[in-house]
Protein backbone atom coordinates (compact mmCIF):
# COMPACT_ATOMS: atom_id res chain seq x y z
CA UNK A 1 0.00 0.00 0.00
CA UNK A 2 2.81 2.39 0.90
CA UNK A 3 4.45 1.86 -2.51
CA UNK A 4 1.19 2.79 -4.26
CA UNK A 5 0.99 6.05 -2.29
CA UNK A 6 4.60 6.92 -3.15
CA UNK A 7 3.95 6.22 -6.85
CA UNK A 8 0.78 8.35 -6.76
CA UNK A 9 2.66 11.24 -5.11
CA UNK A 10 5.43 11.00 -7.72
CA UNK A 11 2.90 11.00 -10.57
CA UNK A 12 1.10 14.05 -9.14
CA UNK A 13 4.42 15.85 -8.60
CA UNK A 14 5.49 15.19 -12.21
CA UNK A 15 2.16 16.50 -13.51
CA UNK A 16 2.38 19.63 -11.34
CA UNK A 17 5.96 20.26 -12.45
CA UNK A 18 5.00 19.80 -16.12
CA UNK A 19 2.13 22.29 -15.81
CA UNK A 20 4.40 24.75 -14.02
CA UNK A 21 7.04 24.40 -16.76
CA UNK A 22 4.43 24.91 -19.49
CA UNK A 23 3.11 27.99 -17.65
CA UNK A 24 6.63 29.39 -17.26
CA UNK A 25 7.43 28.92 -20.94
CA UNK A 26 4.03 30.40 -21.90
CA UNK A 27 4.63 33.38 -19.62
CA UNK A 28 7.93 34.08 -21.40
CA UNK A 29 6.31 34.04 -24.86
CA UNK A 30 4.93 37.31 -26.27
CA UNK A 31 1.21 37.89 -25.69
CA UNK A 32 0.67 39.39 -29.14
CA UNK A 33 1.17 37.65 -32.45
CA UNK A 34 0.45 38.39 -36.09
CA UNK A 35 0.26 35.65 -38.72
CA UNK A 36 -0.89 35.68 -42.34
CA UNK A 37 -1.98 32.81 -44.57
CA UNK A 38 -3.44 32.85 -48.08
CA UNK A 39 -4.81 30.70 -50.87
CA UNK A 40 -5.46 31.26 -54.56
CA UNK A 41 -9.00 30.50 -55.74
CA UNK A 42 -10.26 30.30 -59.32
CA UNK A 43 -13.13 32.68 -58.57
CA UNK A 44 -13.68 36.44 -58.68
CA UNK A 45 -13.03 38.56 -55.58
CA UNK A 46 -16.76 39.34 -55.34
CA UNK A 47 -17.74 35.65 -55.33
CA UNK A 48 -15.11 34.73 -52.70
CA UNK A 49 -16.14 37.72 -50.60
CA UNK A 50 -19.82 36.73 -50.85
CA UNK A 51 -19.15 33.30 -49.36
CA UNK A 52 -16.97 34.63 -46.53
CA UNK A 53 -19.36 37.50 -45.74
CA UNK A 54 -22.39 35.20 -45.41
CA UNK A 55 -21.68 34.43 -41.76
CA UNK A 56 -25.00 32.64 -41.19
CA UNK A 57 -24.15 30.06 -43.88
CA UNK A 58 -20.71 29.11 -42.53
CA UNK A 59 -21.95 26.04 -40.60
CA UNK A 60 -22.78 24.52 -44.00
CA UNK A 61 -19.11 24.47 -45.02
CA UNK A 62 -17.10 24.71 -41.79
CA UNK A 63 -17.14 21.46 -39.81
CA UNK A 64 -15.88 23.24 -36.67
CA UNK A 65 -18.93 25.55 -36.51
CA UNK A 66 -22.37 24.24 -35.50
CA UNK A 67 -24.39 27.46 -35.56
CA UNK A 68 -23.99 31.16 -36.28
CA UNK A 69 -26.42 33.81 -35.10
CA UNK A 70 -26.13 37.18 -36.85
CA UNK A 71 -27.56 40.40 -35.41
CA UNK A 72 -27.45 44.01 -36.47
CA UNK A 73 -27.41 46.79 -33.88
CA UNK A 74 -29.59 49.90 -34.30
CA UNK A 75 -26.52 51.83 -35.52
CA UNK A 76 -26.02 49.25 -38.31
CA UNK A 77 -23.07 47.29 -36.84
CA UNK A 78 -23.09 43.58 -37.63
CA UNK A 79 -22.39 41.13 -34.80
CA UNK A 80 -22.34 37.35 -34.96
CA UNK A 81 -21.94 34.50 -32.51
CA UNK A 82 -20.28 31.25 -33.55
CA UNK A 83 -21.07 28.09 -31.61
CA UNK A 84 -18.67 25.30 -32.42
CA UNK A 85 -16.15 22.77 -31.26
CA UNK A 86 -14.13 25.52 -29.53
CA UNK A 87 -17.13 26.87 -27.64
CA UNK A 88 -18.99 30.11 -28.24
CA UNK A 89 -17.24 33.20 -29.57
CA UNK A 90 -18.81 36.61 -30.23
CA UNK A 91 -17.57 38.80 -33.09
CA UNK A 92 -18.29 42.11 -34.73
CA UNK A 93 -17.77 43.08 -38.33
CA UNK A 94 -15.37 45.99 -37.73
CA UNK A 95 -14.73 46.86 -41.38
CA UNK A 96 -16.44 45.86 -44.61
CA UNK A 97 -15.39 46.87 -48.12
CA UNK A 98 -17.27 44.45 -50.40
CA UNK A 99 -15.02 42.37 -52.63
CA UNK A 100 -11.85 43.94 -51.22
CA UNK A 101 -11.44 43.84 -47.45
CA UNK A 102 -13.21 42.69 -44.32
CA UNK A 103 -12.20 42.80 -40.65
CA UNK A 104 -13.83 40.73 -37.91
CA UNK A 105 -12.99 41.26 -34.25
CA UNK A 106 -13.65 39.12 -31.18
CA UNK A 107 -15.81 41.05 -28.72
CA UNK A 108 -15.55 38.61 -25.80
CA UNK A 109 -13.17 39.64 -23.02
CA UNK A 110 -13.03 36.42 -20.99
CA UNK A 111 -11.73 33.78 -23.41
CA UNK A 112 -8.02 33.93 -22.62
CA UNK A 113 -7.45 35.16 -26.16
CA UNK A 114 -8.68 38.03 -28.35
CA UNK A 115 -7.95 39.67 -31.65
CA UNK A 116 -9.09 40.27 -35.17
CA UNK A 117 -8.93 38.74 -38.63
CA UNK A 118 -8.31 40.94 -41.65
CA UNK A 119 -9.44 39.39 -44.92
CA UNK A 120 -8.03 40.74 -48.20
CA UNK A 121 -9.52 39.74 -51.56
CA UNK A 122 -6.90 40.51 -54.22
CA UNK A 123 -7.45 39.78 -57.91
CA UNK A 124 -4.71 37.80 -59.63
CA UNK A 125 -5.77 37.68 -63.26
CA UNK A 126 -9.15 35.93 -63.31
CA UNK A 127 -8.45 34.45 -59.86
CA UNK A 128 -8.53 35.72 -56.28
CA UNK A 129 -5.91 35.51 -53.60
CA UNK A 130 -7.63 35.63 -50.23
CA UNK A 131 -5.27 36.45 -47.40
CA UNK A 132 -6.23 36.35 -43.74
CA UNK A 133 -4.09 38.09 -41.15
CA UNK A 134 -4.71 37.26 -37.51
CA UNK A 135 -3.63 39.92 -35.04
CA UNK A 136 -4.14 38.16 -31.77
CA UNK A 137 -3.40 38.33 -28.10
CA UNK A 138 -3.26 35.28 -25.86
CA UNK A 139 -3.43 36.26 -22.19
CA UNK A 140 -3.70 32.72 -20.80
CA UNK A 141 -0.11 31.43 -20.44
CA UNK A 142 -1.07 27.75 -20.85
CA UNK A 143 -3.06 28.46 -24.02
CA UNK A 144 -0.19 30.68 -25.25
CA UNK A 145 2.21 27.73 -24.91
CA UNK A 146 -0.22 25.34 -26.61
CA UNK A 147 -1.00 27.71 -29.48
CA UNK A 148 2.68 28.17 -30.15
CA UNK A 149 3.98 24.61 -29.72
CA UNK A 150 1.06 22.16 -29.83
CA UNK A 151 -1.38 23.19 -32.55
CA UNK A 152 0.27 26.26 -34.10
CA UNK A 153 -0.87 29.85 -34.44
CA UNK A 154 -2.09 29.35 -38.02
CA UNK A 155 -4.19 26.23 -37.36
CA UNK A 156 -7.57 28.01 -37.30
CA UNK A 157 -6.82 30.12 -40.38
CA UNK A 158 -5.54 27.07 -42.27
CA UNK A 159 -8.66 25.10 -41.40
CA UNK A 160 -10.87 28.03 -42.43
CA UNK A 161 -9.10 28.47 -45.79
CA UNK A 162 -9.19 24.74 -46.59
CA UNK A 163 -12.91 24.65 -45.82
CA UNK A 164 -13.48 27.76 -47.95
CA UNK A 165 -11.63 26.14 -50.84
CA UNK A 166 -13.76 22.98 -50.53
CA UNK A 167 -16.93 25.09 -50.44
CA UNK A 168 -15.84 26.66 -53.73
CA UNK A 169 -14.97 23.28 -55.26
CA UNK A 170 -11.20 23.51 -54.91
CA UNK A 171 -8.50 21.70 -52.97
CA UNK A 172 -6.10 24.28 -51.54
CA UNK A 173 -3.00 24.41 -49.40
CA UNK A 174 -2.59 27.60 -47.35
CA UNK A 175 0.73 29.37 -47.69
Amino acid sequence: MRTAVIIAVIIVAVIVLAVMLIALIGWRLPKQHSVTRSILLHKTPDSVYAVTRDFAATPKWRSDVREVKVTTTPDGRVHFREDGKNGTVNYELAEDVPGQRMVTRITDTNLGYSGKWTYLFAPEGANTRISITEDGEVSNVIFRFLSRYAFGQTATIDSYLKSLGQQLGETVTPE
